[in-house]
């Protein structure tokens, strides 16, 4: 045992965790300990076990002046201050597969609650009543499942309905088709398509701002009549009043919901509706899940009290102070290209191709692949995104990454490229940094020559270079209150083509984008949101 490292379990883990913790450090479980309590000896402890109850925020790191490692066991991270560990250098890691199976096994279970009546049959029966008649339900087998989201839980899901007889369609644009291939899953290029064919939906979504309230009205109107809705993901996603007013119509035939958009849920006007199951949160709460994360974290925080690699772990892996100098300027811009590309890029992305050029390719840029790879997935897939991760999820996905490096590079002193390296297309982003600040700025979109600081809100227009073009976006953008803050237009004049790249001051909603695109005549019109 090394006696020096001490490591605190302030929240329950599996008695085969604590004695995996036990074979190297000393290890004291306090599981009543209070807030106040726990601040008073935190300085004591060199690694932190908890679970979701236990707030690891500022005022207890100002304390922790020997903490190496703070261990979660379990996937959020909500309740830890992860910019103020890494600050002070504590590695924080998590296990997020611990409840994958049972996240994906709660899924079919509410999908066949909810086709059977089994809930609504349960009760009734034990309430005194015999109503076969009552409850006669749907068989599965034959039937379209239609998952929204294919990370790991969506693909064990899919893995689980296909075994049951059900035919199987996606919608996870980040997944290649290869992948979907691999799985022996159909594609659906659209979420609007899947909506059109599915018999049972299911969601396995991250919680971000593009997928708060993505299940809304619009949505369940183009789904068929009588869909069943199954959500074990985020509440956020579905708009409870849109989904009640769906199921009162009828078009929506049933509901089985795991999540709630504010826990805990006790009351809800969802609860009224005899078409609805629910439970309360309990994806990951099953025995071998709970066990597993106890485990997992145990593993995760004895590598990094003994200074071996941590897989899990959530912050910027270590770098050498001089590598970490030379590069951090490119850090922010590495992050907003990866972003950049995939929502410009909505084709099939099997080949990502990573270019250095100039002074930063004689440096190791491993790390800004890796920063690459966090923006373009971070916001857009189940999991959470780190520099750790990030590589396993593009594999996953089927996605291969070529790094190349070069150290001429004509316009700037350093610039880095993303490209598109698929037989049939050919796109392509680029980025630097200028000034002292080293500002960044997208240089390069799809080969239109532009100069632009990235930020929050951006609209990107792309039409024949003619006269006219510029006024008929500023007008439109004008008489809908959306002020431009910088624009920028690119040409290609072999193909008569150009670009006009927006920064504007607030979003700028679909009605208004479709107007531009009718008024231009155009289809390539977007606007994203870094």
């Amino acid at each position: 045992m090394i006696e020096a490292l001490k490591v605190l379990v302030k929240e329950e883990i599996s008695a085969k965790a604590i004695a995996l913790l036990k074979e190297h450090f000393e290890v004291q479980v306090m599981v009543d300990l209070s807030r106040d309590a726990l601040k008073e000896i935190i300085s004591q402890y060199d690694g932190l076990i908890i679970r979701s109850e236990t707030r690891v925020d500022e005022e207890l790191l100002e304390r922790a002046t020997r903490l190496k490692v703070i261990g979660r066991a379990g996937v959020g991270l909500d309740n830890i201050d992860l910019e103020a560990a890494t600050k002070r250098g504590i590695i924080v890691t998590n296990a997020p597969q611990s409840n994958v199976v049972s996240a994906a096994e709660h899924a079919i279970a509410l999908l066949m609650s909810l086709c059977r009546y089994v809930p609504q049959a349960n009760a009734s029966l034990k309430g005194g009543a015999w109503e076969r008649s009552k409850f006669k339900g749907i068989e599965v087998q034959g039937k379209y499942l239609g998952i929204a989201g294919l990370g790991r839980v969506g693909t064990l899901v899919a893995q689980k309905a296909s075994g049951l007889g059900m035919k199987v369609i996606a919608y996870d644009p980040y997944v290649s088709e290869e992948r979907f291939h691999q799985l022996g899953i159909s594609r659906s290029r659209e979420l609007k398509d899947l909506f059109e064919v599915s018999d049972f939906i299911t969601i396995h979504l991250p919680k971000t701002k593009d997928t708060y309230h993505m299940f809304g009205r619009q949505e369940f109107q183009a789904m068929k009549r009588g869909v069943l809705l199954i959500n074990v993901a985020r509440g956020s996603i579905v708009d409870t009043e849109a989904l009640v007013e769906a199921l009162e119509s009828g078009q929506v035939g049933g509901a089985a919901l795991d999540v709630f958009e504010e826990e805990p849920c006790t009351d809800s006007p969802l609860f009224k509706s005899p078409q609805v199951v629910v439970t309360p949160h309990l994806g990951a709460s099953t025995i071998e899940a709970q066990d597993k994360a106890g485990v997992v974290i145990a593993e995760q925080v004895r590598a990094a009290l003994l200074g071996e690699p941590v897989t899990n772990a959530v912050n910027v892996p270590a770098a050498s102070p001089e590598v970490m100098e030379v590069l951090s300027p490119f850090f922010p811009l590495a992050e907003k290209l990866g972003g950049l590309m995939v929502r410009l890029y909505s084709g099939r992305l099997n080949t990502l191709g990573v270019e250095y050029s100039g002074q930063v390719a004689e440096y190791d840029t491993r790390l800004l692949t890796l920063a690459i790879l966090k923006g373009m997935f971070d916001k857009f897939v189940e999991e959470h995104v780190n520099y750790v991760n990030a590589p396993l999820i593009a594999k996953e996905r089927g996605i291969e990454v070529r790094e190349s490096k070069t150290r001429f590079s004509r316009d700037y002193v350093n610039l880095i490229t993303l490209k598109v390296e698929n037989a049939e297309t050919e796109f392509s982003v680029s980025g630097t940094v200028l000034g002292k600040r080293n500002v960044p700025r997208f240089v390069s979109i799809d080969k239109f020559m532009i100069d632009m600081v990235p930020s929050k809100y951006m609209a990107f227009f792309r039409y024949k270079d003619v006269p006219g073009r510029i006024g008929i976006i500023g007008t439109i953008l004008g008489r809908n209150n959306i002020n431009i803050a910088n624009m920028q237009v690119g040409r290609k004049k072999i193909e008569g083509d150009a670009m006009t790249a927006i920064n504007a001051d607030s979003p700028i909603p679909e009605e208004v984008m479709e107007e531009i695109r009718q008024q231009l005549g155009i289809k390539e019109a977007r606007f994203i949101e870094l």
